[in-house]
């Protein structure tokens, strides 16, 4: 393995960060789908992304709630002691102060399924679905279960994936990515994406095989995009409101959700709706 700088900018901002992994360049095709693909009847395909109503406050309160209450749940698996009452996701970062008992934390929050939620994740599904113009599900046939992950992103920190695109995992070939915001997520700390990134083809990506990034010892499922034959990946952060979500391709480049904010841990949620198979 190597050790390389993952250089990039996030709206006009550089960043980089070390990354260890074996990288190259890919084969000269186009993974993103040309028809058919969940975006097909969108006027926003070529962007490759959008932000939309997800639903009303009641139903957003109501997950956040269900959201909090998880992470409370895992905070107290890891013996960390927490007044329910007065807990502010916000402040998470107050109580995990280690990078270790943080990898412990979202050991639990990262492989989470439908099931876990007091809220009906498969509204949203229909929700997008309605949206899109194709019927969605929450279930994924090749993991056989759901699969939502709560992002926590304390400040100063490299809580982070790198650069990526989903789709080069087999089972996020043919899904909707949804990212939520929960708590904390503003213009400093929302997922940043590449726009049109997604028809950008291999031989112009230089990147690892899945597993194969390593970033402040953390290797990653997801393969590290390093640079794209252009040059320096370039990112902006479309930041949605609370009840709205970030809506993207699989194949749009993404990540490196760096958390600019001084003294706010960011919780967010991402989901991956697969199209119903007939």
């Amino acid at each position: 393995m190597m050790e390389k700088i993952c250089k990039l900018f996030i709206d006009n901002k550089p960043f980089e960060f070390k990354v260890e992994g074996n990288f190259f360049w890919g084969q000269p095709e186009l993974l993103y789908p040309q028809k058919d693909n969940v975006l097909s009847k969108m006027p926003w395909e070529k962007q490759g992304y959008s932000i939309v109503e997800a639903f009303g406050q009641d139903d957003f309160l109501r997950l956040q709630s269900s959201v909090e209450k998880i992470i409370i749940d895992a905070l107290k698996a890891n013996n960390i002691v927490v007044d329910d009452e007065n807990f502010d996701l916000k402040n998470y970062h107050k109580y995990v102060t280690t990078d270790a008992l943080h990898n412990q934390v979202i050991s639990i929050t990262r492989n989470l399924e439908t099931s876990d939620f007091d809220f009906n994740i498969d509204q949203l599904a229909k929700r997008f679905g309605d949206i899109l113009g194709y019927k969605l599900t929450s279930y994924v046939e090749e993991l056989q279960k759901s699969h939502i992950q709560i992002r926590i992103s304390r400040p100063n920190s490299l809580d982070i994936n790198p650069p990526h695109r989903d789709g080069y995992l087999s089972y996020w070939e043919d899904i909707i990515n949804v990212w939520l915001p929960i708590a904390g997520c503003n213009e400093k700390s929302s997922l940043p994406v590449m726009p049109e990134s997604h028809f950008i083809p291999e031989n112009e990506i230089l990147r690892t095989e899945s597993k194969g990034a390593k970033i402040n010892s953390n290797v990653y499922y997801v393969p590290c995009i390093l640079e794209t034959k252009t040059g320096v990946i370039n990112m902006l952060r479309p930041n949605p409101k609370e009840s709205e979500a970030l809506l993207f391709s699989p194949f749009l480049i993404h990540g490196a959700a760096v958390n600019e904010n001084v003294d706010i841990t960011r919780v967010s949620l991402e989901l991956r709706f697969p199209k119903q198979k007939n």
